[in-house]
């Protein structure tokens, strides 16, 4: 990647676009190596299932992933309603030393795991009035993603396809519209499932992916979390070289002008 061409998420740079979660493996010591392997400097951790602090007798993530090395994205995973979302923020910047970058999540059902859109906008902007930096899943709604945009959340990141399904992204246009219309970073999360679904939404023009279970779920996660890195730089730059224009038939590779026969 380019020294110059990094992702600005609440007024703070990193080099790299990709960020992760630590759910699902098998491991303490398989989640440090698959999200080194990644080169993520974001590290999203779900409050509500993983010991950060509020369990003094259990194992506690950031003992693997110090908090001076990765910027931790406390998230509220497993929440149905914006009472419970706005909670879990609240005490993940109790145990985080006053931590203000979060991500949102407000689910709808169990089933699908689909944002609660209403509920979603209730608490973005009960948690933007108390302080809070808030990083949104959304689907894939351009409305929906302008409008959180407007409360004042510092990016919007509309899923690809359900959590956890591997689909890859079933909706570029309205993923490349909502990347169109914004002014704060959009990053696709959720849906991912492999390195190639990755490098498209990077050359949707997305500025970065987030994904947890296309890694955790390999066969290698440590292997899928190297490919993973290598596809989010592949699609960045193919983004910014500027794709060929599509044509229906043939166009000669080769200059025609002075053959010799």
């Amino acid at each position: 990647m380019h020294d110059t061409d990094t992702l600005t998420v609440a007024g703070r740079e990193y080099r790299s676009r990709l960020l992760v979660g630590t759910g699902k493996y098998k491991d303490a010591e398989q989640t440090r190596a698959a999200i080194e392997a990644s080169g993520a400097e974001i590290v999203t951790i779900a409050v509500r299932r993983t010991n950060i602090g509020q369990n003094r007798d259990e194992p506690n993530i950031l003992e693997i992933l110090p908090p001076d090395r990765y910027t931790i994205l406390p998230n509220t995973a497993g929440c149905y309603d914006v009472k419970t979302a706005v909670r879990t923020c609240r005490l993940a910047r109790e145990l985080l030393d006053g931590h203000k970058l979060v991500k949102l999540e407000v689910l709808g059902d169990e089933k699908t795991l689909f944002p609660d859109v209403v509920a979603t906008l209730e608490a973005a902007k009960e948690l933007i009035a108390d302080g809070f930096d808030v990083m949104v899943y959304t689907n894939d709604d351009p409305i929906v993603a302008k409008r959180l945009e407007e409360l004042g959340c510092v990016a919007v990141m509309p899923l690809a396809a359900p959590i956890g399904s591997g689909l890859g992204i079933r909706n570029r246009l309205n993923i490349r519209t909502i990347v169109e219309q914004s002014a704060v970073p959009v990053l696709v999360d959720a849906g991912v499932g492999t390195a190639s679904d990755a490098a498209i939404a990077m050359e949707l023009g997305c500025d970065g992916v987030l994904m947890n279970t296309a890694i955790a779920a390999a066969k290698n996660p440590v292997l899928m979390a190297s490919a993973m890195r290598k596809a989010i730089e592949a699609g960045r730059e193919a983004y910014r070289a500027g794709r060929m224009a599509a044509r229906r038939y043939a166009s000669a590779s080769s200059p025609l002008d002075g053959l010799f026969f």
